[in-house]
């Protein structure tokens, strides 16, 4: 993962060595053809500003999202086509030549520019997929993906779900999570390195994964410090949810209405379903908080407090479930000794603080 890195900033650094080259030869053409009569040294100077103007042109097209560029390029396209039947009557108006003439190209240049700002603004409105095939892959994609933060991608289940095959599509890593990622795992706390690391190494096991893609985006919202918020501002551009497991952006992206896979909740929902009667094993590890209690725990981590359980510290015991209690701590399971049909008597949930 720092390997992809390194290489995004080199391709990064090879585009403005490409916008630099094209600048300098753009100048170098002007310098030597001199257009309009100009000295050779204004010539290269106007060259160079003409070309920079055009990079400027090009950095902010391809900011634009595809509705609004489509937008721009129809309203440009009206305004021309406007501009046209004005001419036709400025031609037929009894006006000298020169006055005709710069009057046709303000109308012209006048009416390109409306129609550009209009369309791009209104292009939100436009549905790319009615306009024909060629422009039903972009939105289902963006649609389809998800953005990871960087809690989840140290949490390591997103990868473990993928290679299941529950999730699929595109997993969208901007590059500010990246570059975040990269700081932990430079950290010079040990703990907090051994996080970043982790976290690298997932990424590089779900790029593995066939199932999905990871595509690593510079997007960015350099007005916009937290990235919390540069998650949802992405999310929004396009229109993906926010995979996570951090219950404050989980509530955030609530209120910004944006879609969020929370990875918690999606473990919750897959505990099973304990009833009142059902028969279990489970491996006895410690007291209880009450009298004669012992205390195992479920593979996925929840406890069960067993009655009259207490001297079978580390013993595998059946049990039959008398209750299940539900707290903002987790599930709790209680139950009583199995032994040919005969326990102790149900156990009542008590105050009972969960173990971690």
């Amino acid at each position: 993962m720092l390997f992809l890195l390194r290489w995004r900033g080199l391709v990064h650094m090879d585009l403005i060595v490409l916008r630099i080259l094209f600048v300098a030869l753009f100048a170098g053409v002007c310098y030597f053809l001199r257009p309009f009569g100009l000295p050779e040294w204004v010539s290269a100077a106007a060259g160079a500003g003409a070309a920079t103007a055009v990079i400027i042109i090009e950095m902010r097209v391809r900011a634009l999202t595809l509705r609004r560029l489509i937008g721009a390029v129809a309203g440009s396209i009206l305004g021309i086509f406007g501009a046209a039947l004005f001419c036709l009557v400025l031609r037929t108006a009894p006006l000298p030549g020169g006055t005709s003439a710069v009057l046709q190209i303000f109308v012209l240049l006048l009416m390109t520019y409306v129609g550009l700002l209009v369309g791009a603004s209104k292009g939100d409105l436009l549905n790319p997929a009615a306009l024909g095939t060629v422009f039903t892959g972009d939105k289902p994609t963006r649609r389809s993906a998800k953005v990871l933060d960087t809690s989840v991608i140290i949490d390591g289940r997103i990868a473990d779900i993928a290679e299941a095959g529950f999730i699929d599509g595109m997993m969208v890593v901007p590059e500010f999570v990246l570059r975040e990622l990269q700081v932990v795992a430079d950290s010079t706390d040990s703990s907090k390195r051994q996080r970043g690391r982790r976290g690298l190494d997932m990424l590089q096991r779900m790029q593995s994964n066939t199932r999905v893609q990871v595509q690593i985006v510079p997007d960015d919202f350099p007005s916009i410090r937290e990235v919390d918020l540069k998650l949802l501002e992405l999310a929004k551009k396009w229109e993906a949810k926010v995979v996570t497991n951090d219950f404050n952006l989980n509530k955030v992206a609530h209120l910004h209405h944006v879609e969020v896979l929370n990875i918690n909740d999606l473990a919750n929902a897959l505990k099973p379903v304990v009833l009142p009667g059902e028969h279990m094993t489970v491996l006895i590890l410690k007291e209880g908080k009450e009298y004669n209690q012992g205390v195992g725990y479920l593979d996925d981590g929840t406890m069960v407090v067993v009655d009259h359980a207490r001297k079978l510290i580390g013993k595998p015991v059946e049990i039959s479930v008398t209750s299940v209690l539900q707290t903002a701590s987790g599930k709790m399971i209680f139950g009583k000794l199995d032994e040919n049909g005969r326990g102790g008597e149900a156990l009542r949930p008590g105050p009972i603080e969960l173990a971690h």
